[in-house]
Order: C-alpha cells, then structure tokens, then sequence
C-alpha cells in the first residue's frame, strides 16, 4: 500500500528541519510509522497474508535503527519526533 503523494507531502513538511529537507531520520521516521500504521491496519483485516506481515517486520527494523542512530546522535531531537508520532521508548 502506497502514501498517496499529499499524504507524504503533509508528513514531510511536518517534521523537515528546513524546506528542502526531505531525507533526515525525523522525515524517514514519519514515513515508516505512516506506513507501519496502515500495514498493521491491513493485517488485521488480513491475517494470513505472510509476506506483508515479512514486510512489516522489515520497516519495523529499519525504523528501530534509525530511532537508534537519532537517540545516539541527537536526543533532543529524537525526543520531540517519538513524542509527537506515539512512539513508545524501548530502545
């Protein structure tokens, strides 16, 4: 299931550090949980369907290390953006 392009665009100009910012974690962070929340919509719906639940474990991954690098990195940062998308701290 794809971000239809308003959606993405109202996700990136929410959490981009300056106007052409479109590739800094907080941005990629927003885009994952965007997508993780409608996967997890549609595996409710569909609870056999494997390799959308293989690919949901995947953008979990990848959002866990980037929430990793930004706690690491910048924590005020990492802060506002988990605050802001309910995202709980385990990491």
């Amino acid at each position: 299931m794809a971000i239809s392009t308003t959606n993405k665009q109202e996700i990136i100009t929410k959490f981009a550090r300056d106007t052409k910012d479109t590739g800094s974690s907080e941005v990629q962070i927003a885009l994952l949980t965007h997508r993780i929340t409608n996967l997890t919509e549609h595996l409710k719906q569909n609870p056999k369907d494997h390799s959308s639940r293989l690919g949901l474990l995947k953008l979990v991954g990848q959002r866990k290390s980037l929430l990793r690098y930004l706690k690491r990195k910048k924590y005020d940062i990492y802060i506002t953006t988990i605050k802001s998308l309910n995202i709980k701290d385990r990491i």
